[in-house]
């Protein structure tokens, strides 16, 4: 099978800062917290350094891996306090390495949608477990008649989803704080408008509405600032992208294993276990709901603001 490879891509040294503050009014008494904000090891990425300060200091903290593999931090406030600071910073090597069929030699769509239907007997394979509803994700078939204007009979299943990336690239338009987490896809696919999380939403809606697995990526992605502007610190932000699954195949037949395709609808690029260089993974999951930067319980705090600022800068290694 001809391949695309990458093998002599570049490589990029990436520091981000990720602060997030929080103010609270009454104090809060007691608080648990979940984060996802540490990245992991991965063909594409190497982790320089990498940590999390949390401000005023918890009286317990551990960090273990979840289920999609994500690294997650745990930490408890016993004590009262008015004001939660979470800064996360990394140093992280990055390169696009991987290599995978070109996208018109890859599955037709129809097979692999058979491949992943149930039947009595069938072998198992792991990314069935991104087929299905969500708490972001619905299937409907509003989705799907979205998508089959891409997936064409016998069309290969990389080239479509390719091409369906691409028409969300150039029918909607980004426009920022349209829409918030609670927004459902549904809505941002009828508006034709949203930000990444929205445009990625909507991708895997429809790619699963019609039986292909797609998951929920998260990380962050170096931006240039505008020639003679330097380069602003805080000004940048988390991004949201997709994978979908492309299994392996002989002349007639899904052969099962295969490997996940990175597509980024918000900026019309894709790339085999990352779109490229300039991208750094942090978490991937179901949906917006399993790879949230900070989630928790507080006993009080009525009433909070939230501060986000995130910084990639390049480092000249």
């Amino acid at each position: 099978m001809n391949t695309v490879s990458k093998c002599n891509a570049p490589f990029m040294l990436l520091e981000i800062t990720h602060d997030t503050h929080y103010s609270y009014d009454p104090d809060v008494e007691i608080a648990q917290h979940f984060a996802h904000l540490k990245p992991a090891d991965l063909e594409t990425q190497r982790v320089l350094k990498s940590d999390v300060q949390v401000s005023p200091r918890p009286s317990w903290s551990e960090e273990n891996r979840d289920s999609h593999g994500n690294v997650c931090t745990f930490f408890s406030l016993q004590n009262r306090h008015s004001e939660l600071l979470i800064t996360a910073k990394s140093l992280i090597e990055t390169t696009a390495t991987e290599y995978g069929p070109k996208p018109q030699e890859t599955a037709p769509w129809e097979l692999v949608r058979e491949y992943f239907r149930y039947h009595s007997n069938t072998q198992w394979d792991a990314a069935s477990e991104f087929l299905f509803t969500s708490p972001f994700i619905t299937l409907r078939p509003e989705f799907a008649e979205f998508a089959r204007a891409n997936f064409t009979a016998g069309r290969p299943i990389l080239d479509a989803a390719i091409d369906l990336m691409k028409r969300i690239y150039s029918e909607f338009h980004y426009v920022s704080k349209s829409t918030d987490i609670n927004t459902p896809a549904l809505e941002a696919l009828n508006k034709r408008e949203g930000v990444c999380q929205d445009f990625a939403h909507i991708l895997i809606s429809a790619l699963r509405s019609i039986g292909i697995p797609a998951k929920y990526m998260s990380g962050y992605i170096l931006t240039n600032p505008a020639p003679g502007q330097a380069r602003l610190i805080g000004g940048d932000a988390s991004h949201a992208w997709v994978s979908v699954y492309v299994p392996s195949m002989d002349e007639s037949s899904i052969l099962g294993k295969g490997i996940w395709c990175d597509l980024d609808p918000t900026n019309n690029r894709w790339g085999y276990g990352t779109p490229g260089e300039d991208y750094v993974h942090l978490a991937q999951g179901r949906d917006y709901s399993d790879v949230s930067p900070i989630r928790g319980v507080i006993h009080g705090g009525a009433d909070h603001t939230l501060e986000v600022a995130v910084t990639v800068m390049p480092i000249n290694s």
